[in-house]
């Protein structure tokens, strides 16, 4: 997914590469894939925890 920056006009070249690195950092969910194990089916336990706010 693309990050869009908006900036003013007159900025200088280097800020707007320090705000692109900025944004660049993110989060790498890819890491966590598969760290946690369940025994029950997700979409249950998605429906479960949203049952508790009724």
């Amino acid at each position: 997914m693309k990050t869009i920056t908006i900036t003013k006009k007159d900025r200088k070249q280097t800020y707007i590469r320090k705000l692109n690195q900025i944004t660049l950092k993110g989060l790498d969910a890819k890491k966590y894939c598969g760290i946690l194990k369940i025994e029950e089916d997700p979409l249950k336990i998605q429906k479960r925890l949203r049952d508790e706010w009724k």
